[in-house]
């Protein structure tokens, strides 16, 4: 059985600890949008040799640079063919600031196994730390398996955001590049279905898409750069669901309302007459 709900809740998937410097953080940041403009100064910081501005979304690659093959769904409990797979939610809150030069040491386990019927969501929580132990960052994602429910386990909880009933405080249109995928997995993420036509193919896509988590890297920079002032640090809790596929070159439509200490957001595909791309997008500031 791919999927033993009783052996994988709960299952320790290890420790990882790892490290970045300024390059590391520069390249996150061209790879979703950063210093589009070479003549703009406060889009420069993103790429500056020493100290460059770091979005709270780098969490996300932090531990993957070094990765050189395609990832595999194999875990205590879970063994999925990865073309069954897509990145359903991702949430990271940071405990401060993160710095443009660390170590950490992260630690994950599987959190929650969801029976959708025709799918199966696995949900992964981990927790990094700093060199002296302090905590970093935590970090909450789920993947979304195809035709892999049906065993018996538990839905999960609704995690709807609804939005407000008027129009939107803030809409930003963020363009992708045609190669922005291909940038983007020089992050890490391996995953053929960003980059090999046959294997997209395979997975029942036309092209190759968009990483999910490059998305979600553009969207947090075009908040920081537009509503936030180009202060990474104001973000502390940034989390979305993965509502629909994202081609690269596509211009994304981020469409927000101030709540509070909250942004809401959803974000759509302005050339497929706004299909969904990212929904429940919730941006915390405390």
């Amino acid at each position: 059985m791919p999927i033993d709900p009783a052996i994988a809740v709960g299952a320790d998937l290890g420790e990882q600890t790892f490290s970045w410097t300024p390059r590391e953080i520069a390249l996150y940041n061209l790879a979703v949008g950063g210093a589009a403009d070479p003549m703009d100064v406060v889009g420069l910081q993103y790429v500056d040799d020493v100290e460059p501005k770091t979005l709270p979304s780098f969490a996300t690659v932090a531990a993957n640079f070094l990765a050189t093959q395609a990832p595999k769904v194999e875990f205590p409990g879970v063994d999925i063919d990865l073309a069954k797979v897509v990145h359903g939610s991702q949430q990271v809150r940071v405990h401060r600031p993160l710095p443009a030069t660390g170590a950490a040491t992260m630690r994950t386990r599987i959190a929650e196994v969801q029976d959708k019927g025709s799918a199966a969501v696995i949900i992964q929580e981990s927790e990094t730390v700093d060199e002296a132990g302090a905590p970093l960052w935590t970090a909450r994602s789920s993947i979304f398996a195809k035709g892999e429910g049906g065993f018996g386990g538990d839905r999960g909880a609704s995690t709807r955001v609804d939005l407000p009933d008027r129009a939107p405080d803030h809409s930003i249109a963020v363009p992708t590049l045609p190669q922005q995928a291909l940038l983007y997995r020089l992050c890490g993420d391996r995953n053929p279905l960003h980059s090999d036509p046959a294997f997209a193919e395979r997975a029942g896509f036309p092209r190759p898409i968009l990483h999910g988590l490059c998305t979600y890297g553009s969207v947090c920079r075009a908040v920081v750069d537009q509503i936030y002032g180009g202060d990474a640090s104001k973000i502390v809790d940034y989390s979305v669901s993965f509502a629909g596929i994202v081609f690269p070159g596509e211009t994304l439509q981020i469409e927000a309302w101030e709540d509070g200490e909250r942004l809401l957001a959803a974000v759509s595909v302005v050339e497929r007459d706004g299909a969904a791309a990212l929904g429940n997008v919730v941006f915390s500031t405390s």
